[in-house]
């Protein structure tokens, strides 16, 4: 079954983090990401505001998570530590 991973980001350190945005794509790409949305404009409703909102559709949760933890993903992920406050879910799409 097909899964979103979505995450909300507060960007402490712009330069880190674009450093891990450059590798980060690239990596969810390799691993069957599709981009839904990622730093367009939102609305935020409920709970703690975070700037940054990524939506990427993986084929299933697990491909979500093993694209998550790969070399490529955790290389990228080592310029976000401390670089952003971060909120990452993975979540089955419902069949209609």
């Amino acid at each position: 079954m097909a899964a979103l991973w979505i995450t909300h980001v507060a960007v402490a350190d712009e330069a880190a983090y674009g450093q891990y945005a450059k590798l980060a794509g690239p990596a969810i790409e390799k691993h069957g990401g599709t981009f839904l949305a990622r730093g367009t404009r939102y609305k935020w409703v409920e709970g703690t505001e975070r700037a940054r909102n990524v939506v990427v559709r993986f084929d299933s949760i697990e491909a979500a998570e093993a694209c998550y933890n790969s070399p490529e993903y955790q290389e990228a992920l080592s310029f976000a530590k401390g670089a952003a406050e971060r909120d990452l879910v993975f979540v089955e799409i419902a069949e209609a």
